[in-house]
C-alpha cells in the first residue's frame, strides 16, 4: 500500500500513475527515493507543531503561578486554541468564578452564629473587598469582549481599562488577605483566619495570572 503523506498534487498524481509500474532501473528508483527524502522534512515542518495545550503552557510560563495557570485553563483549550485574546478571556472567567465563590463564602461566614462580633467585623471588611473585586473583574470581562482585535477602533483604550480594573481587583483581594495578617487579626480565630486567607489568596493568584495574560494582549506601549 502506498502512503502519500499529504504530498503536493502533482507529485501525488505522478506516484498514483505508477501503482502498477513497469520494471524500473535502479537509477530511476534511486532518484524517486532521494526526492521523497528531501521533501519529507518540508512536509513535517509545514504541519502545526504546537497544540492548544502547548500554547497554554507557553503562555502561562510568563505568569507568576504557571502551574496553577495551566491547571485552571487546560479545560478551555478547545476554545482557546492558539488565540491570546481567547486565553485572556478564559483567564478572566476563571478569576471571576473564584472571586464569586470566595465572596459567597465570606458573606456566609460574616452571618454565621459561630463568629464573634469582632471576627464578623474583620470578615465584613473582606466581604466588601471581594464585592468590589467581583464587580471590577466582571466589568473587565465585558470590556475585553468589546475590545475587538489589535488595530481595531478603541482597542488600546479598552485594553487600558481592562488592565486598570483587573489591577484594582487584585488590590482588593490583597487587602482582604492583609486584613487577616496584621496585628488586628489576632482577635480572629486562627482557624477562621487561615480559612479565609487560603480562599482569597487562591483568588489573588488566578487574578494575577489573568493580568499577566491580559498584558500579553495589550499593545506593547501599554505594558505596566
Amino acid at each position: 500500500m502506498l502512503l502519500y503523506l499529504n504530498l503536493p498534487t502533482h507529485l501525488y498524481l505522478s506516484l498514483s500513475s505508477k501503482q502498477n509500474p513497469k520494471p524500473q532501473t535502479m537509477k530511476s528508483t534511486s532518484k524517486l527515493t532521494l526526492s521523497l527524502s528531501l521533501l519529507l522534512p518540508l512536509l513535517i515542518s509545514a504541519s502545526p507543531t504546537t497544540t492548544p495545550s502547548d500554547f497554554i503552557k507557553t503562555s502561562c510560563s510568563a505568569t507568576r503561578y504557571p502551574a496553577l495557570c495551566v491547571e485552571s485553563l487546560s479545560a478551555y483549550a478547545p476554545t482557546i486554541r492558539h488565540d491570546p485574546h481567547h486565553l485572556a478571556q478564559a483567564a478572566l472567567s476563571v478569576s471571576i468564578n473564584h472571586a464569586m465563590s470566595a465572596h459567597a463564602f465570606v458573606t456566609r461566614l460574616a452571618r454565621s452564629k459561630g463568629v464573634t462580633s469582632r471576627e464578623a467585623g474583620a470578615v465584613r471588611d473582606c466581604v466588601e473587598n471581594m464585592s468590589d473585586s467581583v464587580d471590577r473583574l466582571a466589568r473587565s470581562f465585558k470590556e475585553l469582549a468589546q475590545a475587538g482585535r489589535p488595530g481595531s477602533r478603541d482597542f488600546a483604550w479598552r485594553m487600558s481599562n481592562v488592565q486598570t480594573w483587573v489591577s484594582a481587583a487584585l488590590t482588593d483581594e490583597s487587602s482582604c488577605v492583609d486584613g487577616f495578617a496584621g496585628s488586628s487579626s489576632r482577635a480572629v480565630n486562627g482557624r477562621l483566619r487561615n480559612t479565609v486567607r487560603v480562599r482569597v489568596m487562591n483568588v489573588a493568584r488566578v487574578t494575577s495570572n489573568a493580568l499577566a495574560l491580559i498584558n500579553q494582549v495589550a499593545p506593547q506601549n501599554m505594558q505596566p
